[in-house]
């Protein structure tokens, strides 16, 4: 019984592997012509869908390494395939190939395989079970490299959102044992937390004696926001430095006052001009005129 299952088995795997190597032919056989014709699919589509701009060269691009993906498709997902899709998903991604634009693309082409398959073909002569093959080989490719682009996009976009919280609290000397940190849009928990290891890290590492954080840029103050501002300011006094907060807007200071929030503990100024001003007294300097 169990030798007549793992015979079935092997008739059915052989014959999913002969409709595969029909298909793969067939591909093999025309595979500029179809991938120029992915390239027209594509355009199409962009212009009646996005109409995001892809140069020629893009469209070439993904057309061909598309192709040379079903060329080399195995069946068996091996790491080495799974590997050229990912490399292949995560050029489409690096291109600014929307997931729409590909999915769209992708599934109008296996279409367009079947009709070119069978156009040479009598109607009544037609393998209606063509279009079962060519989904049952194209499908699994597909659905893969829609998989392997989400992940390209995650990962995308997680090291983006890396680099603005990087650039969202930049520390910057501007004095020796000054430091500023313009701070610009809203501040939430997470924004607040980037702020804080930049600003520890940044006192020990440029030295600084005075640190002003300037929130002019800053739309809004609330009670969490001033919360968070207190936190670092203390977190800046524990590491030896001092901090001004400067960029108060008369908007800004009537707000504070309404919400009764105490920043007593906090040097304020109004601008950032001011601020530097006070920071060069505190560390026994001051700006003069030089007449000529």
């Amino acid at each position: 019984m169990e030798l007549l299952v793992q015979k079935m088995l092997s008739d059915v795997v052989r014959g999913m592997n002969m409709s595969n190597q029909a298909v793969l032919k067939f591909i093999s056989e025309h595979q500029n012509v179809l991938a120029g014709n992915l390239a027209d699919i594509l355009k199409d589509l962009n212009s009646n869908m996005t109409n995001v701009k892809l140069t020629e060269h893009m469209y070439e691009t993904i057309s061909n390494e598309y192709i040379h993906i079903l060329m080399n498709e195995s069946g068996d997902g091996n790491e080495k395939s799974i590997d050229t899709i990912y490399q292949f998903s995560s050029k489409a991604v690096q291109l600014g190939v929307p997931l729409k634009l590909l999915s769209s693309g992708l599934s109008a082409f296996w279409k367009h395989l079947y009709y070119e398959m069978n156009k040479d073909v009598p109607e009544d002569q037609q393998c209606y079970d063509l279009i079962w093959e060519i989904d049952k080989f194209i499908e699994p490719i597909n659905s893969e490299i829609l998989n392997q682009y989400a992940i390209s996009w995650e990962k995308t976009v997680a090291l983006q959102k890396v680099a603005l919280q990087e650039l969202s609290a930049p520390l910057i000397p501007v004095f020796e044992n000054i430091t500023v940190m313009p701070l610009v849009g809203t501040i939430d928990t997470e924004r607040a937390k980037k702020i804080m290891e930049n600003l520890l890290s940044g006192v020990v590492k440029h030295r600084s004696e005075v640190v002003l954080i300037d929130i002019t840029g800053v739309p809004v103050v609330d009670t969490m926001v001033a919360h968070h501002i207190m936190q670092a300011s203390e977190a800046v006094r524990l590491v030896g430095a001092k901090c001004l907060l400067v960029g108060i807007r008369p908007e800004i200071a009537q707000t504070i006052v309404n919400l009764g929030i105490d920043l007593t503990q906090v040097i304020t100024k109004n601008t950032l001009q001011k601020g530097i001003k006070t920071a060069l007294e505190m560390t026994d300097r001051k700006i003069v005129s030089l007449e000529e």
